[in-house]
């Protein structure tokens, strides 16, 4: 999933630099939202998948 993210960033990075606003612009809001989902998605993970019945 954070590989997503650095993909969308590397993205908005290069469309940045050639001069493409809008597409920069959108590929840094979806970098932002994978890494924020992605985060929630760890961390839960580290929360919940540490319980064990036994």
């Amino acid at each position: 999933m954070f590989g997503w993210a650095i993909t969308f960033l590397v993205i908005a990075i290069i469309a940045a630099a050639l001069g493409f606003g809008g597409l920069a612009g959108t590929a840094a809001w979806a970098a932002k939202i994978v890494f924020i989902v992605g985060l929630v998605l760890f961390v839960l993970s580290l929360i919940f998948g540490r319980r064990r019945n036994g």
